[in-house]
């Protein structure tokens, strides 16, 4: 959990900063991250109503790995996108 901890401290405000972003620029074109803006947002607020120690995330990462399919990159857009992908899925990865 300790390395997650330290994940949420390096992404977290870019996260906050790119999703909503992203959405909005991609979201006609990928609705699935709709999904992933609603799940986001749903990790946000676990983190904020509560310690990080003893977060319940598995749900949340394994729709996120679903509607991504791991996590893939679509080949069509920015690099934003693919950074939140990036953070996300190295969120994910020290989740434990």
């Amino acid at each position: 959990m300790k390395k997650f901890n330290e994940i949420i401290e390096k992404n977290y405000d870019k996260l906050e900063q790119f999703v909503p972003i992203v959405a909005r620029v991609h979201g006609k074109t990928h609705p699935e991250f709709y999904d992933v803006e609603k799940i986001f947002n749903e990790i946000k607020e676990k983190i904020k109503n509560g310690k990080r120690e003893g977060l319940e995330l598995d749900d949340e990462f394994k729709r996120l790995r679903e509607i991504t399919d791991n996590y893939t990159v679509p080949k069509d857009v920015c690099e934003t996108y693919e950074a939140v992908y990036n953070m996300l899925a190295e969120l994910d990865k020290t989740y434990d």
